[in-house]
């Protein structure tokens, strides 16, 4: 069996993401649920409060050494696996990357050590801060690389050198406010939120199911379904404006979670089942909601949403254009000098050059794109569209289980205000059951949003299969079968302290009580 360099490299990669974002949603979360009960301790001076930020600040601690260790690994790869990508692109993609290093990882990293071992050494108003430091630290690192992804998706202020064959910024405040990333930005920290939330719930929900620690678990499930019915609530409303943008910037990958083949009129019906068939080029057994689609993509009752076949004879006119400017290239690279372009040349490169990535598709079939044949023109233009069945159902379990945290989340708000969170064992079993949904949907999210854009490493500009590095398929084989068996080990210790942590339950608070009477009640000398 042959090996297949893209392939493998691109399975590295998808396992140490996804791997690296079992740890991401927890860790952007609990530090922010952590920081709102130590600001409840010093606001009101009560013991339980500390707590129980001591206590998930322990369950915090182990999830944070495991997503920085896994971090590191994947920074790695862009240079090992995927260095033509990393030059081409190292102007742009590397700007968000370094101030996310500098600025937003040395502050959480910093911060985090005072919050440990900090307790008995800084104010209580000192300690507050560095919390909040490490819950504003974490979601500023998520701002930075997703300010990185967002570009992949939506290439946005910056430009191609010929000279230099890179991308370079022409304007990075286009780049900063790119509204693909602002909104995936959003998107992926409330979808942390909810993370955190439903696993405070379910292991909160295990403490009142044993007759444990009843205090600290009854406050931590109000804190919980409170914060969680809200970032709940903001998932779905961000989720739908990432939709919305989609149908702007990546209408292929809009076309394929809708496993919209054909142009439908507008507005267009919303695909609540069926079973696609890419092979037949149809979705068999489809249920729709007439309109739906229309508005969610559009916004309007008049604007059309381009299906899959419509966007692949779109892909063939840009292969033709890119073509061109693949042309042009070249000849500007043979001139030399700036002053021997011709001027045909420079006006053919400029009037083409958005669409020189898609000439760089026909490169696995010729190496030459100007010699490729009609035929070969149709597959580079087929390959545009991405896996219809993957994008279809990992997109409906995802907003499946949006609207079941909002629904969880909304009785255990309704229970904890009326005051009776342990009345109905069978809703607590329910909590600790959905324990490990959020991450489902996490994971799904990411394979819709990456597996999504492809072919493309960089949406339009740069198609995956011209990323790679020079290496031996064996090589990448040998070194995913590596990862696999360390981070099986990784995954297996961290399971193993997190519920060494849970069982053993919060220590006992030391603190004199004389020091959590609030100024304001002390009695009177």
């Amino acid at each position: 069996m042959e090996l297949d360099i893209v392939a493998l490299s691109r399975l590295q990669f998808a396992i140490t993401a996804l791997y690296h974002f079992l740890f991401v949603p927890l860790t952007l979360g609990l530090s922010i649920v952590i920081a709102i009960m130590e600001t409840v301790y010093v606001m009101t001076g009560r013991a339980i409060w500390r707590q129980m930020t001591k206590f998930w600040g322990t369950l915090f601690g182990i999830n944070f050494v495991l997503g920085v260790a896994t971090g590191i690994v994947m920074e790695f790869q862009f240079g090992m696996n995927w260095s033509y990508y990393s030059h081409y692109v190292g102007d742009i993609f590397g700007a968000p990357l370094a101030i996310e290093g500098l600025m937003a990882f040395f502050l959480e990293a910093t911060f985090v050590g005072l919050f440990f071992f900090g307790w008995d050494k800084l104010s209580k108003l000192g300690h507050l801060a560095a919390a909040w430091a490490v819950a504003i630290g974490s979601n500023f690192s998520a701002l930075w690389i997703l300010i990185a992804n967002g570009w992949m998706q939506n290439p946005v202020g910056a430009a191609f050198n010929p000279q230099t064959m890179r991308m370079e910024v022409a304007d990075f405040y286009a780049v900063l406010m790119n509204p693909v990333a602002q909104a995936k930005f959003v998107h992926t920290v409330s979808a942390g939120y909810v993370t955190a939330s439903i696993f405070v719930l379910g292991v909160s929900a295990w403490f009142v199911l044993k007759g444990r620690h009843l205090e600290l678990a009854k406050r931590s499930m109000t804190v919980a379904a409170s914060f969680g019915l809200a970032a709940s609530l903001s998932v779905v409303v961000l989720g739908d404006e990432s939709g919305y943008l989609s149908t702007e910037h990546q209408k292929m990958k809009l076309a394929a979670i809708e496993a919209m083949w054909e142009t439908e009129p507008a507005p267009a019906p919303f695909t609540a089942f069926g079973f696609p068939d890419q092979e037949a080029r149809t979705t068999h057994f489809a249920v729709r909601i007439p309109w739906v689609m229309g508005l969610i993509g559009t916004r309007s009752l008049t604007t059309e949403i381009p299906g899959i076949e419509n966007l692949v004879d779109h892909a063939r006119e840009r292969i033709a254009n890119g073509v061109v400017a693949y042309d042009a290239l070249q000849k500007i690279r043979a001139a030399g000098s700036d002053a021997a372009i011709p001027d045909d040349v420079r006006k053919a490169f400029e009037d083409n050059g958005a669409d020189l990535g898609y000439a760089l598709l026909l490169k696995p079939y010729i190496d030459d794109p100007r010699q490729a044949s009609p035929e070969q023109i149709d597959q580079a233009a087929w390959d545009t569209v991405p896996n219809v069945p993957t994008l279809f159902w990992t997109f409906r379990i995802m907003v499946g289980l949006g609207f079941f945290f909002i629904l969880l989340t909304a009785v255990f708000f309704y229970l904890s205000a009326r005051h009776r969170l342990d009345r109905y064992p069978w809703l607590l079993r329910i909590a600790v059951l959905s324990i490990p949904l959020p991450w489902i949907a996490a994971e799904c999210g990411w394979i819709v949003a990456e597996f999504g854009r492809q072919p493309w490493i960089i949406e339009g500009v740069l198609p995956t299969a011209a990323g790679v590095s020079s290496l031996g398929a064996f090589t990448v084989l040998m070194t995913i079968i590596g990862f696999s068996a360390i981070y099986t080990v990784l995954f297996i210790v961290e399971m193993s302290l997190m519920l060494r942590a849970i069982r053993k339950g919060p220590e006992p608070d030391d603190e004199p009580q004389a020091e959590l009477v609030p100024p304001a009640l002390a009695p009177a000398e």
